[in-house]
């Protein structure tokens, strides 16, 4: 670890221009880059050389390559880096014409498909330069469908992990704001034809192979807890880490699977599958745009958070600020 003094000597130049040597592999190029000389990209390696007690890269034929020391720095590096541009960032007036910020969206991949088109196309329009992440979320093992937002959830919304969070959530605590984009409800999907969709009965739901979207593999979702109520059970044959998974594998096999309605209508002329409403009561939930209201005290994560909700919403068509 670098002590106080040691701290005091970094640049945070250096950290930039290891990470652009680290890309390019050849000090040329990163000079290109930096608008630096040569030269000066050398005496920032030996600097850098110093503070960590390592050579860093080594010459080749065809420019550099970095030692395991500088392999094993290269994540901690980016990643700091990116901490420091987002506080810059969000210290600076935000203007989304002419930002270059990249925002962080999580949300299970079945909702992501539903409101991430729209998005694009209005951030697109709106804001030009600014990039989106995508992190796939999905529920705890005992987290049902609807009420309470899932708390793995509102830890990383918390933790800066993500700026905004797509999830079932009828309330949150009072440090964070939520806007109802839809509600959503469960239908059983299958290939065109499955024999299923002809006597979508509660005996031939249970006797049938179905899939379960789970991230660890986890073979008991809330379908699961909702057919012990009823003295019932199926057969989870097949589990798979999302949605869109979920879908292909439903369009080429007799395996059926409970999915977003919004989902499945979407996607359901592409790999032609077709569903119906399952012969037992499924929850139904809120899908809502989740925020810190601390986060909301940064003009861009609030313009991010308001073109979602505006955009998402079937029942709010979006216009943009000038048009408002």
């Amino acid at each position: 670890m670098l002590n106080r003094i040691d701290l005091a000597r970094v640049d945070l130049n250096l950290l930039v221009l290891f990470e652009t040597v680290m890309e390019e592999r050849h000090v040329g190029r990163a000079a290109g880059r930096l608008n630096l000389s040569p030269s000066a990209i050398s005496h920032g390696l030996g600097r850098l050389r110093r503070l960590l007690n390592d050579p860093l890269f080594l010459r080749t034929p065809k420019g550099v390559a970095p030692t395991d020391r500088a392999l094993e720095l290269a994540e901690p590096v980016a990643d700091l880096l990116a901490r420091a541009r987002a506080v810059i960032a969000t210290a600076a007036p935000f203007d989304p014409a002419t930002s270059t910020r990249r925002f962080t969206i999580g949300a299970p991949d079945g909702a992501s498909a539903v409101f991430l088109s729209p998005l694009l196309a209005a951030v697109r329009r709106l804001g030009p330069g600014i990039d989106i992440g995508m992190r796939q979320i999905l529920p705890p093992r005992s987290a049902m469908m609807t009420g309470e937002v899932w708390e793995p959830v509102l830890a990383d919304i918390q933790a800066r992990a993500m700026d905004v969070a797509v999830v079932p959530a009828d309330r949150v605590p009072a440090r964070f704001v939520a806007r109802t984009l839809h509600d959503e409800q469960f239908v059983v999907a299958m290939r065109a034809g499955h024999p299923f969709g002809d006597s979508p009965t509660l005996d031939a739901f249970c006797r049938a192979e179905h899939l379960l979207v789970s991230l660890t593999g986890d073979a008991y979702g809330f379908v699961d807890a909702i057919l012990a109520e009823h003295g019932r059970s199926r057969r989870v044959a097949l589990t798979v880490p999302n949605f869109m998974f979920a879908i292909s594998v439903v369009a080429e096999t007799d395996i059926i699977a409970v999915l977003p309605k919004s989902f499945a209508a979407i996607y359901a002329a592409r790999f032609g599958i077709v569903s119906v409403e399952a012969p037992l009561p499924l929850a139904r939930s809120r899908i809502s745009a989740i925020a810190s209201r601390a986060s909301l005290a940064d003009a861009g994560v609030a313009w991010l958070f308001d073109v979602l909700a505006r955009t998402a919403s079937p029942t709010r068509p979006f216009r943009s600020p000038v048009e408002s």
